[in-house]
């Protein structure tokens, strides 16, 4: 009637007599100031959360821990008594429904939209830190940076990374940086890039980065953020405000460094690729050279070669001559003659055809004509004029004479009957 009337309910209080049998069931005793209770934490329940492993829940006595649990009657004893499900730390449960109720809030806002994700530079001027200067996490993104980027210029804002007052020195830290990056030269190492990190913990240790006031500054920070908080496990509201999520503060380093290392041996390789192919390249050419030289003769010794050719010829044609024309030879010296004879007298009479076209031609001269004391007027527009009827006074004419030209003006035109 207990187990069906009550069910499962939260009950908190602190350990006492924590015993772990041989059989894996484990047994205490929750109490307070004013009540104890018997609680059976069998071992499939055990195990489940990992009670007594490496990394695992560890009850012990003194410890303060709230539990779901069946309550319920053991009979052989006639014992009230607490059949455990589940078991948290006291407080963590206040502070997860807490860590809800906030990240509801903000994300109703809309600061974890992934439209508001930015993507980080390839190749960072420099990286801003926000985290403790005593922390291990420190040391692991500095080595991790100084592996796979040693030129890569990197900024430390040392902030209390737990604890009262951390969470508003981390979002001081993380306005600074921005402020400091937006007035920032070139030439001073300016970054553009941050990342917000500390190591693993508790809730209770990473709270500092669920407050209200780191995360607002986180979304709006003007450099992309990166949130290397806590271990792969743990998850803070400035994970899903920042720009990336790295599971640790050495993969924080690693997502906004080059790889160093992966691009020497990338450009070795290009380089390798590079020298193959202009290595062939130049193979290729150097073969045509060859080809080429081999095919290439000096010009002096393919004019002697010619020459030697043409004399070859020379003395065969003379001899094919002496042998199969000499019969010949004086009847074509006898017809040659008389060819250069009728070619001469041909060329005779075609000078005398010429010389008498020449003084016709010459008699139509234009020339002549002006040197007898002729002479051609021509008008505005550059043709002769024939009609003094198409002049008028005034008029601008052009008269070339056997040598040299004149401009005139008209003064006076006369018809054809006063010229007769």
């Amino acid at each position: 009637m207990i187990e069906r009337q009550v069910g499962l309910v939260w009950v908190a209080g602190e350990v006492s007599g924590f015993t772990r049998v041989a059989s894996g069931h484990c047994y205490f005793t929750l109490k307070d100031d004013k009540a104890q209770v018997r609680c059976t934490l069998w071992k499939t329940k055990a195990l489940a959360l990992g009670v007594g492993r490496p990394g695992g829940l560890l009850l012990r006595d003194g410890q303060h821990i709230e539990v779901r649990a069946t309550p319920t009657l053991y009979e052989d004893r006639g014992e009230f008594q607490l059949n455990v499900d589940t078991v948290r730390l006291a407080g963590q449960g206040a502070l997860y429904e807490r860590f809800l109720r906030l990240k509801a809030a903000l994300e109703a806002e809309g600061l974890f939209a992934a439209e508001r994700k930015r993507p980080l530079p390839a190749f960072p001027r420099g990286v801003a830190l926000v985290t403790s200067r005593h922390g291990a996490a420190l040391h692991d993104m500095l080595t991790t940076l100084a592996r796979r980027w040693p030129a890569l210029p990197v900024v430390l804002y040392p902030t209390a990374v737990q604890g009262d007052g951390a969470a508003a020195a981390i979002a001081d830290a993380i306005r600074t940086a921005n402020i400091r990056a937006a007035n920032a030269r070139a030439d001073e190492g300016s970054v553009d890039v941050l990342i917000i990190a500390r190591g693993g913990g508790s809730l209770e240790d990473l709270w500092a980065f669920n407050e209200e006031a780191v995360v607002r500054a986180v979304a709006a920070s003007r450099l992309p953020v990166v949130s290397g908080v806590g271990h792969e496990t743990d998850f803070t509201l400035c994970d899903f405000a920042a720009d990336l999520r790295a599971p640790t503060p050495t993969a924080a380093a690693a997502a906004v460094s080059p790889d160093g290392p992966a691009w020497r041996h990338r450009l070795q390789d290009q380089q390798r690729h590079a020298r193959r192919a202009m290595e062939s390249v130049l193979a290729r050419a150097t073969q045509r050279l060859d080809r080429a030289a081999a095919r290439l003769t000096h010009p002096r010794t393919r004019l002697t070669v010619q020459a030697a050719q043409l004399q070859t010829l020379t003395m065969r044609l003379q001899q094919a001559w002496q042998k199969q024309f000499s019969p010949t030879a004086q009847r074509w010296q006898f017809s040659r003659q008389q060819w250069q004879r009728a070619i001469r007298f041909q060329e005779g009479v075609y000078e005398q055809r010429l010389a008498s076209f020449a003084d016709r031609l010459a008699l139509l001269n234009p020339q002549h004509v002006l040197a007898r004391g002729y002479a051609i007027v021509t008008g505005a527009d550059g043709r002769p004029v024939l009609d003094a009827e198409t002049l008028c006074a005034n008029d601008p004419v052009d008269i070339a004479l056997a040598r040299g030209r004149a401009a005139a003006t008209i003064a006076n035109v006369f018809p054809h009957e006063e010229k007769k």
